[in-house]
């Protein structure tokens, strides 16, 4: 099974069908690249979900879903005589190769992903700012973490911990003297991206730690739940902070 050569032609013929303009699906002829990103952001989260659950079967089946989302945008574009899906291979492949030379072609050693991705962006005749390319739509946690990279690399950063600490400690100082909401919003914005930062300096990735402790804080919340029952919601705060503290200590 592991071993059967990949074959995506089947897959691209289903989206032909779909996207016939006389035969196919109504809903799959009217889309455009806009109507279906939210699907593919969609898609790609539900395959983190399941890696996260390490859900075999469903991260399978979560991966077909993203690959139809790939093939989707391809039959899109080739329709409007942009590119295809063949394209989108080689282009990927031509990157690949060009970013880690040292070992797919003939390099002695590679530049750096890093410094190979900014020469990419120079070549293509991007402005020349070190953030240039950091995707909009991405997570603003995970967003905040790529800009601090880009900025990092650029010189822009603490060489010591501790002042990363100190700066976080200072936004929380501005955050309690916050007046009006939209200071308030602004300095809680700043608390946030300093914990990022702070994150970034222990080589933890916030996204997934934020994750992580969401899925804990679930677990936890469901479990006081099922101790108290039906009268959970009538408990004082400190009987459920009791109930939470006893969930922690049976974990």
């Amino acid at each position: 099974m592991h071993g059967k050569t990949a074959d995506i032609t089947p897959l691209q013929h289903i989206i032909e069908r779909l996207r016939d303009q006389r035969s196919g699906c109504d809903w799959a002829v009217t889309q455009t690249f806009a109507t279906i990103a939210p699907y593919t952001i969609e898609e790609a989260y539900e395959t983190a979900d399941a890696i996260a659950r390490e859900d075999m079967a469903a991260l399978k089946d979560e991966l077909g879903d993203l690959l139809l989302q790939v093939v989707f945008h391809s039959r899109i574009a080739e329709e409007a005589g942009a590119f295809g899906l063949a394209d989108v291979i080689d282009t990927i492949c031509a990157k690949m190769i060009r970013r880690r030379p040292h070992i797919l072609a003939e390099a002695a050693e590679s530049p750096g992903w890093e410094a190979v991705k900014a020469m990419e962006r120079a070549a293509a005749g991007n402005d020349a700012s070190a953030l240039t390319g950091v995707a909009l739509a991405l997570p603003a946690l995970k967003r905040a973490d790529k800009l601090q990279k880009r900025a990092a690399i650029a010189g822009f950063d603490w060489d010591d911990i501790n002042d990363v600490r100190a700066k976080l400690l200072e936004e929380l100082d501005e955050l309690d003297h916050a007046s009006g909401s939209e200071q308030v919003n602004e300095e809680m914005g700043d608390l946030l991206f300093a914990a990022v930062n702070l994150a970034r300096h222990h080589n933890v990735d916030a996204e997934t730690a934020l994750a992580a402790a969401n899925r804990k804080f679930e677990r936890r919340f469901r479990a006081m739940e099922a101790m108290a029952g039906e009268n959970f919601p009538d408990l004082s705060l400190d009987e459920k902070e009791a109930l939470w503290q006893a969930v922690k200590s049976a974990e």
